[in-house]
């Protein structure tokens, strides 16, 4: 005889897999999809139209500005982006975000439409292995693969997913989804949104922290990561006032700490101050809190010594695996960020720090780091900038790709800090050229806010086509194109190591202006730095995106440097 239990459950209302996968991210408060359709994943697209009004599908032009985006949405939110491609092509073309994603430490989750179970390990049409390409093998893909072969278990392995992608080192997770298994019908329901776990430094680690401070003369926090969230970001300010300590923040990590403040110190990545390179290596303390301490951020392990850094170290990280990865640090504390600064903050300051000059000094080397060299170019790059973060509203999202153009956008803007509410930074550390455009387009999409894509031409050309997304879904961004004929960065290299042997780097360039206006962008050339605020000015203004194409003297190639072009 059936059970109450049992008669219950098949009295319940079934449903599609595909809708039930589009109910579980609702769950689990996702508000918008990246991707491009494909016929592997049919009934999740009519998921989609099936609860519209609670979640949208953002239709991409290529799988990699789709992962970008969903990359973008998960260092906004700190919750899981989420991308869907179809099988084979749709999975390859996306890998670039989540190499990105895994880099970064940005929760991520890229469900993948693949073959009939019927047809599986036949290679059939689009058919790959994707244990093999995005699994532990990989080596930086992916933090972990499931594929769901039962309809009934869908709602756990999508609670899986999003816990696996937020907790320890936040990262990327596929999940691939057979097709006919999308179209089974089933009475499972969405489970409970997920939370990612709380933990945080005890008593012995935070007594030791305390000892380390009251030895040290030249303390140093470089702080990043991605595990910041406004409110400890503003429990770190409160910590660096009370015992008045120099912060740095790492590599594309530049606004966890406010820029603006008075202690201050620059960023640590390419292109680093020489001064304040130097008072890296003289601190005698260094409080690494969220970073990995990757080879951006410690100047290719110069900056610290590796293995053993000359000066103590205590390292703090989301995730117990990457504490002693590199660098044997003398105090390691597993912890989330907001868990670390309450009990950091909880430590008794003395009533006056040893270090305040040291303080005040790194800080005023940044100051001066920001004054720019005199220009005869008759575009001044550094003054473009200072006219954008004179104009762009506080909690405007600057993104960027990869490039030396970046370099202008990292030294003189002073980014706003995560303890105003607002993250204001999107930049991939992973160096993947054609992030900024997809990454701005995501963060207009789902906040409203002001953006300020910076692209070089060679970076553009990556995902450039992005900008009809942007179009078709109402967001307006502001994209400030330094057109210098090349890629830029192999060029520098290229004249360093083969000077005057140029091969590969030259670029012939569309007329960027014109294929903006196609995109329904409008569209500016700036070939004068005085012609530049104008054109701002009217981008700011403008209700749709704005493209503004500027010039670059092709010597101009970095803050620092100047080719010898023949």
């Amino acid at each position: 005889m059936m059970d109450n239990k049992e008669s219950l459950s098949q009295n319940k209302a079934q449903t599609l897999g595909g809708h039930l996968l589009v109910e579980c991210l609702i769950e689990q408060g996702v508000t918008h999809v990246f991707g491009v359709p494909g016929e592997s994943y049919l009934a999740v697209l009519d998921g989609f139209h099936q609860h519209q009004g609670k979640i949208e599908f953002i239709t991409n032009r290529q799988e990699g500005g789709a992962a970008f985006m969903a990359e973008a949405v998960g260092k906004l939110t700190r919750r899981p982006g989420v991308c869907m491609v179809t099988r084979g092509p749709g999975a390859t073309n996306a890998s670039i975000g989540l190499h990105n994603a895994f880099q970064d430490g940005t929760p991520m989750v890229l469900f993948v439409g693949d073959v009939g179970s019927d047809f599986r390990d036949r290679e059939a049409f689009q058919e790959v292995d994707y244990n093999s390409f995005f699994g532990p093998n990989a080596k930086g893909l992916a933090k972990h693969v499931e594929r769901i072969d039962d309809v009934n278990r869908l709602p756990e392995y999508v609670s899986r997913a999003f816990a696996m992608a937020m907790n320890g080192r936040p990262g990327p997770v596929v999940v691939v989804l057979p097709e006919d298994m999308l179209t089974h019908a089933t009475t499972a329901g969405p489970l409970p949104r997920v939370e990612p776990v709380k933990y945080g430094p005890n008593a012995d680690q935070l007594s030791h922290v305390l000892r380390m401070l009251s030895d040290a003369k030249r303390p140093l926090m470089i702080v990043g990561g991605s595990g910041w969230c406004p409110e400890s970001a503003k429990l770190l300010e409160q910590f660096a006032f009370d015992w008045h300590m120099p912060v740095a923040n790492a590599f594309r990590f530049q606004d966890v700490f406010d820029n603006h403040h008075e202690l201050y110190a620059g960023d640590v990545g390419i292109g680093i101050n020489p001064a304040f390179a130097q008072s890296i290596k003289d601190a005698d303390l260094i409080l690494a809190l969220g970073p990995r301490l990757g080879e951006m951020t410690t100047g290719g392990y110069t900056l610290l010594k590796a293995p053993e850094p000359l000066q103590k170290l205590i390292h703090a990280h989301l995730n117990p695996e990457e504490l002693h990865r590199v660098y044997r640090a003398d105090l390691a504390l597993a912890s989330d960020m907001k868990s670390l600064m309450q009990g950091l903050c909880s430590l008794k300051s003395p009533a006056k720090c040893a270090w305040q000059g040291w303080t005040s000094k790194l800080h005023q080397d940044y100051v001066q780091c920001r004054i720019p060299s005199p220009s005869s170019d008759d575009v001044d790059i550094a003054r473009l900038v200072e006219i954008v973060s004179q104009y762009a509203p506080s909690d405007t999202v600057f993104t960027n790709g990869a490039g030396n153009f970046s370099g202008w956008l990292h030294r003189f803007h002073p980014y706003h800090g995560l303890s105003r509410g607002h993250k204001t930074q999107l930049a991939p550390t992973s160096g993947a050229m054609g992030y900024g455009v997809p990454a701005g387009i995501a963060a207009a999409v789902t906040q409203r806010r002001t953006v300020v894509t910076f692209a070089g031409d060679g970076d553009f050309l990556m995902t450039g086509q992005e900008l009809a997304t942007a179009t078709q879904h109402g967001a307006k961004t502001i994209v400030i194109l330094l057109n210098n004929g090349m890629y830029g960065t192999i060029r520098m290299h290229q004249e360093r190591e083969y000077p005057g042997r140029v091969s590969g780097s030259n670029l012939s360039n569309p007329d960027f202006c014109s294929l903006a206006t196609a995109y329904g962008y409008e569209a500016a050339r700036v070939s004068l730095t005085s012609e530049f605020e104008p054109a701002f000015k009217a981008a700011l203004a403008s209700r749709s995106g704005f493209l503004i194409e500027v010039m670059q003297n092709p010597a101009s190639i970095s803050t620092r440097t100047r080719l010898k072009l023949s």
